[in-house]
């Protein structure tokens, strides 16, 4: 799907995994969605430390700060992350979501798991959306969402005189935001 934008709604983003996730593929193929859907990315690769990850949004100041996690450590690094990036004055506006595998219990991803209960850990700690690849619908139903969100979100340079708020878009079952 080329789901093209014009540039007044182009969004500039981040892509990561977090610090412990060394899986690779996962990132290359956010960075390739986003790209067909008209937005820039900048890929920050596997295993970056949070460090990184906060140094690059300061230097950058995206739109969007995407954070993907395969290893299933997702929940536990993923507050770490984003209690030090919610610390961070001028990072405290910024949209940033988190998907893929979020926890290691039960091993084939549909574990029983409350998946609501996760993802409100995590908004509540700070992330805009979470889209669990375990949750009610799949990931197919999460790119969805995944899509209904990126929709959602203005343009650093649309919005006014600096001013940002945070968008939290109805992401849907499964996902929180």
């Amino acid at each position: 799907m080329n789901g093209m934008i014009s540039a007044e709604r182009r969004l500039r983003t981040v892509v990561s995994g977090l610090s412990c996730d060394a899986h690779l593929w996962n990132l290359v193929c956010l960075r390739l969605l986003l790209e067909d859907r008209g937005h820039q990315v900048t890929n920050l690769g596997n295993t970056t430390p949070d460090a990184e990850i906060l140094g690059a949004c300061c230097t950058e100041l995206p739109d969007l700060l995407v954070i993907s996690t395969v290893n299933g450590h997702g929940r536990l690094d993923g507050l770490r992350l984003i209690r030090a990036l919610r610390a961070v004055p001028a990072l405290s506006g910024l949209p940033v979501v988190i998907g893929g595998k979020l926890g290691i219990e039960g091993g084939n991803g549909r574990d029983g798991r409350d998946h609501t209960e996760l993802a409100a850990q995590l908004t509540a700690a700070g992330y805009d959306a979470v889209f669990d690849d375990a949750a009610e619908g799949g990931p197919e139903a999460g790119l969805a969402r995944f899509d209904a969100f990126l929709s959602s979100l203005v343009p650093r340079q649309a919005t006014f005189a600096g001013g940002r708020s945070r968008a939290r878009a109805a992401a849907g079952p499964g996902a929180a935001a």
